[in-house]
């Protein structure tokens, strides 16, 4: 099982610069590509100070020079803002700066939020007609000339300038939940990531199950790759009560992904305040002690023995997600105890 590193800079306040954040979030790569791990993975968000990515392209353009192995993740492109023309040629520009190391994910989109913005506020719930149109456009575009007459985006013949490096196409990734989306994923030869959010391993087992069942559904397609991304925090085997600050850091991010998610308070600058701990008293996935069993929070014996189930499950990579709203020195600790004792027993 490969590892990844999942990041954004995430700003609650502003006492911490947006420049500083940046300089953060490359110390993170960094440590990540000495530490072993295979890709740093950067998603895309808009107008959110909580997790600040407008696009996950020039980051890794940057971060494509600062490092020499790891590869540079799209994690993920929202398919309704952006044009098959666009998405093609920016993509392949990334595979060509960084030497032939772009990973590109595709996502349909989540924040109604978002939706409201950059596109005329069609429901965030149709953005998988996009993403379906989306996928094939850019993967030809990639090819050669192509001319497309869709239901979303219609175009004269064009091509992808430049074209990536990596031939036919670079890896491409779908966010999947539903069995729909996995059969999508894996009927266009697409790796497949998803996140169990705050339920437990038992829907890691779930997941699993949605994209094997895609798998046998078509024998004709070679086996795509299954990546689990999901919020991590390692904590010294010396601190039995390591684990709560970092439950309640993670518990603080999910009430501000609800904030955001519900679409109900107009944000100031940027920034929303968590939904109150009043909304979740009949919820207990967002109580500390359960974050602590469902986010990946633990000594490193115990991530190792997790992670070893999702091996066994066929997890072909885990993402360390660390956005969480802790201080960048806690991520950085955490980071290297995963690297210094986690690591090994996979390698």
């Amino acid at each position: 099982m490969r590892f990844s590193l999942f990041v954004h800079m995430e700003r609650w306040d502003d006492s911490v610069s947006h420049t500083e954040l940046f300089e953060n979030l490359t110390e993170l790569t960094l440590m990540a590509e000495a530490g072993g791990f295979g890709t740093v993975w950067i998603g895309e968000h808009h107008s959110m100070e909580y997790t600040i990515s407008p696009s996950p392209m020039p980051q890794l353009a940057y971060l494509a020079a600062r490092t020499s192995t790891i590869r540079l993740g799209a994690g993920t492109v929202i398919a309704p803002f952006w044009h098959p023309l666009r998405a093609a040629g920016e993509t392949a520009l990334l595979d060509v700066i960084s030497g032939g190391r772009a990973e590109i994910g595709l996502a349909r989109g989540a924040y109604q939020f978002e939706f409201d913005r950059l596109a005329g506020g069609l429901p965030a719930t149709d953005g998988g007609k996009h993403l379906r149109e989306l996928v094939p456009a850019v993967r030809a575009l990639w090819q050669g000339d192509y001319a497309h007459d869709g239901e979303i985006w219609q175009f004269p013949t064009s091509t992808s300038v430049p074209k990536p490096v990596q031939q036919p196409t670079p890896p491409m990734w779908i966010a999947a939940r539903d069995p729909d989306s996995h059969d999508f994923a894996v009927a266009n030869g697409c790796n497949v990531m998803v996140t169990p959010l705050m339920k437990g391993d038992e829907e890691v087992e779930n997941l699993v199950g949605k994209f094997e069942t895609a798998v046998g559904n078509h024998p004709e397609v070679s086996r795509p790759e299954l990546m689990v991304l999901r919020h991590t925090h390692v904590h010294s085997s010396e601190d039995p009560d390591g684990w709560r600050p970092a439950a309640e850091a993670i518990q603080r991010f999910y009430r501000t992904f609800d904030a955001w998610f519900g679409n109900t308070t107009t944000p100031n600058d940027g920034f929303l305040a968590p939904s109150p701990m009043a909304k979740f008293e009949d919820r207990p996935e967002f109580e500390p002690e359960s974050l602590h069993k469902t986010a990946m929070i633990g000594t490193p014996s115990e991530i190792i023995d997790r992670l070893r189930h999702y091996e066994a499950l066929g997890v072909d990579e885990f993402s360390f997600w660390c956005d969480n709203s802790l201080p960048h020195q806690e991520k950085k600790q955490s980071l290297a105890l995963f690297i210094e004792h986690v690591l090994p027993a996979f390698q």
